[in-house]
């Protein structure tokens, strides 16, 4: 269990503040995260990687030289929001582009990919690669949709390397995307994580068994088996890794490989030896050649008992970069020292990489290749953007913001009461920290909406900042989607009226459309969207029937409750609870239950006439 903290809602920036203050001579701090002290030549590409905090060394302690320009930090297990990400990549931008990395989470990938188009549009060319090496987490056929565990250093690393070499953004992304299309990682896990404060661990594995193919934020394993011998750990790691040898590294035959043993938080580096006498021996007698292998805690989760192998499959290009010097805090190598003010040479030609989809799609993408948002989704526009208007509020509209804050009021004093449920719930087949979230965001929101009241602003100028402030504090995938939400509600709502039953119905149909385009979900996929979009219709339904808007929201959110609890048959297909999907049967999904939980709680704001 984690023993030390303060107030558990401070652990991650306080975690920072240590951090730069321990190594104040590599890192300092920036809004949103942690770049380097110097500076990247002029012209040169910036790589800025970034995560949920909880991982160290990832993602502060792999920013230096020969590794990242910069780190954005998100909360505990909760991605860093877009503002986080842009305010990072801002900082390192030296005029050569920006390379965004980061693990192939839904989270990270809406806000990467929101942060990737802000950055575009402000003039900073900018690319993206998501990692995607948990071999446990989707079959090799949907490679695209595994996540990014261990294998984050070998692919930071890669990319780091090569805009050390004066490699153009193109080329950098190109060898980022090369590093993960050839690197595999299996891990399994002993006992779960248990984050600040918390009573229990995310998950639990009973004596003397281990689960199989667990993630790095406290996802239980896809399985379970009897805890083995360290020789037989290392044969079920080696086998399982060596049956999915990239096709390109078959057909060529150059059986060179960077090997990572990791450590994710309680196994001592003593095991992690024994373990890897046998896993040096096993890859020896299938012909692989290892290259600077690596034994140690790389990538972790808090205090969990658990172990992962990594294989990267080398060529000479991936060799030189696996090799270069780095020294950052908390990852060093060779003789690495801090950048100068001339520019590094090296080849800045490569194929140039641009893939067409949205950004869900794992892999890399060019600057139109985000999360399939508008420019009018984006999170963190500025108020007057974001609720759709730069006109003074008019009386009507000031008087409806106050109306607006009640209603934040009470959706966050009822987040804060289910945090806990909430976080059961979402512990069942994902990471356990939805209540967590939520609670954060709920309350940045209402400090921002409390603060636009006060300065005179109309209800959609309130919802707008609030939306702002969730995302930005909340971070993860709900942030990204309750940012969207609000914002497209606080652009139909406007400055200029007093909201009345058809403006809230095109707010909240704007808010479904949003979500869906941001998220991807459908209905079906066992997300909030499996409950926002009966609760659209049934208000819309309602208040076309001339139904007044309180009666009209009672109404819709019974239709709310009712499909939150369904959402307990069906089976996950997005975000991280999809590779456990059986674990999810019979328990509702924890943001339908939060989104009907927050309907219920505006009910009540608007029949306290």
């Amino acid at each position: 269990m984690t023993r030390l903290f303060n107030d558990p809602t401070d652990f991650a920036e306080e975690l920072v503040d240590g951090l730069v203050a321990a190594h104040q001579n590599r890192i300092r701090r920036v809004p949103g995260g942690v770049v380097r002290t110097d500076r990247a030549a002029p012209g040169t590409v910036a790589v800025v990687i970034g995560g949920g905090s909880g991982h160290h060394p990832a993602f502060g302690g792999l920013v230096g030289a020969g590794l990242a320009h910069g780190a954005a930090m998100g909360d505990l297990f909760a991605s860093p929001s877009a503002r986080q990400i842009r305010s990072v990549a801002e900082a390192v931008d030296a005029g050569g582009g920006v390379l965004l990395s980061y693990g192939n989470y839904a989270g990270d990938v809406l806000h990467f990919g929101l942060a990737q188009e802000q950055l575009h549009a402000a003039g900073i060319p900018c690319r993206s690669v998501a990692v995607t090496d948990d071999v446990a987490s989707a079959d090799e056929a949907r490679r695209a949709d595994r996540r990014g565990i261990a294998g984050d250093l070998v692919v930071f690393k890669a990319a780091s390397a090569a805009a050390e070499a004066g490699y153009d953004l193109d080329a950098v992304a190109r060898v980022a995307a090369h590093a993960n299309d050839r690197t595999r990682s299996f891990g399994v896990a002993f006992t779960g994580c248990t984050l600040p404060g918390a009573a229990e661990p995310l998950f639990t594995v009973p004596p003397g068994r281990m689960a199989v193919g667990m993630g790095i934020h406290g996802e239980p394993g896809i399985g379970e088996q009897d805890v083995p011998t360290a020789d037989e750990l290392a044969e079920l790691f080696v086998t399982t890794l060596l049956a999915e040898i990239p096709a390109d590294v078959t057909e060529t035959g150059d059986r060179r490989a960077a090997v990572l043993l990791n450590g994710l938080g309680s196994v001592k580096y003593e095991e992690l030896f024994v373990v890897y006498r046998r896993v040096a021996a096993l890859l020896a007698e299938a012909g692989v050649e290892i290259i600077e292998p690596e034994v140690g805690e790389l990538v972790t989760s808090f205090d969990m008992a658990g172990v992962s192998l990594t294989l990267t499959w080398l060529d000479d290009e991936l060799a030189r970069f696996w090799q270069a010097p780095a020294d950052a805090p908390a990852y060093r190598k060779g003789g690495a020292t801090q950048a100068g003010g001339t520019a590094p040479t090296g080849p800045a030609a490569g194929t140039a990489v641009h893939v067409t989809g949205s950004a869900a799609q794992a892999g890399t993408t060019d600057s139109a290749g985000s999360a399939g948002t508008t420019p009018g989704e984006q999170v963190g526009a500025t108020a007057a953007e974001q609720a759709g208007s730069s006109v003074p509020a008019t009386e009507e509209s000031r008087a409806a913001a106050v109306r607006v804050l009640a209603a934040l009021t009470a959706v966050r004093d009822a987040i804060e009461d289910a945090a806990e449920e909430l976080g059961r719930i979402d512990a069942v087949a994902g990471d356990g920290d939805h209540g967590i979230g939520m609670t954060r965001g709920a309350r940045a929101c209402v400090d921002a909406a409390e603060a636009a009241v006060d300065s005179g602003a109309g209800a959609g100028t309130t919802l707008g900042r609030g939306a702002e402030a969730w995302a930005d504090r909340a971070g993860g995938t709900s942030g990204a989607l309750w940012g969207a939400a609000l914002t497209a509600l606080g652009a139909a709502l406007g400055d200029q009226s007093r909201p009345d039953g058809p403006a809230v119905v095109t707010g909240v149909t704007a808010a479904e459309t949003a979500v869906r385009r941001l998220g991807g979900a459908e209905v079906g996929d066992k997300t909030m969207i499996d409950v926002l979009t009966p609760f659209a219709s049934a208000l819309s339904s309602q208040i076309t029937a001339g139904t007044a808007l309180p009666d009209a929201w009672g109404s819709a959110a019974v239709v709310a409750d009712r499909a939150a609890a369904d959402t307990s048959a069906l089976l996950p297909r997005r975000g991280r609870a999809r590779p456990l999907a059986e674990k999810s049967l019979g328990t509702p999904d924890a943001g339908a239950v939060s989104l009907a939980l927050i309907v219920r709680a505006v009910h009540g704001v608007l029949t306290d006439r």
